[in-house]
């Protein structure tokens, strides 16, 4: 090979490299952002701090438009600031939802097993939670399937099954919701995502605590 072909090679995968880089830090500083404005930020500030983070979020996906992982988290944020305007400004939270939605979808044509499966995740919750037809696109079927396939895809982790354990207990089936919260806690620890894990784990003991009150 000659000389120059090599040293465009090289120069190629070292801009890739850095590439990848800096979208993981990019991601790790939103997700940081997003465990902070979830989990340390009063309600009543909620709103601000996730709209704030839909501009960051959506600047990375328009910076990486072929990265799954970015399309993701874009959705993460606005799935998040759809439930921080609750029924204060539903069509404005039913938007929010909407556009996650369609993402996701994006993402699951192109990639349904980046970063272990979330886009399946955030959709089941997205389906179950949305108010169904005539004012939304909820769907509780499509809601079971999508969390399903995401425990399929991530059998141990702590998003999917807590995800699936809140579904259950919505539908009333306590009992297999207390299965999965418990294999949520269970789930091996994230490196790097700490203070997610640490605010998901107090949702998880939340939503234990209520399924067993059922049992009783």
């Amino acid at each position: 090979m000659k000389r120059w072909m090599i040293y465009t090679c090289l120069a190629l995968l070292t801009s890739a490299a850095f590439a990848d880089e800096m979208l993981d830090n990019e991601l790790a500083t939103l997700q940081h952002a997003w465990a902070k404005a979830t989990y340390q930020t009063s309600k009543d500030q909620q709103e601000p701090a996730f709209k704030a983070l839909t501009e960051q979020a959506h600047q990375l996906t328009t910076q990486h438009p072929d990265a799954n992982e970015a399309m993701i988290w874009e959705a993460i944020v606005l799935s998040g600031y759809a439930k921080s305007m609750g029924p204060l400004h539903p069509m404005n939270a039913l938007k929010a939802a909407e556009q996650a939605r369609d993402l996701l979808l994006a993402s699951i044509k192109t990639n349904p097993q980046a970063l272990h499966g979330s886009a399946y995740t955030t959709l089941g919750s997205l389906y179950f939670r949305v108010p169904g037809w005539p004012i939304g696109f909820g769907d509780k079927k499509k809601g079971r399937e999508y969390l399903e396939k995401a425990l399929q895809l991530n059998p141990t982790g702590i998003d999917s099954n807590y995800f699936y354990a809140d579904f259950l207990r919505a539908q009333g089936d306590y009992s297999q919701a207390v299965t999965y919260y418990q294999k949520a806690l269970q789930a091996p620890a994230r490196p790097g995502r700490e203070d997610a894990d640490a605010g998901r784990k107090q949702e998880i003991e939340e939503g234990l605590r209520l399924a067993q009150s059922k049992l009783k």
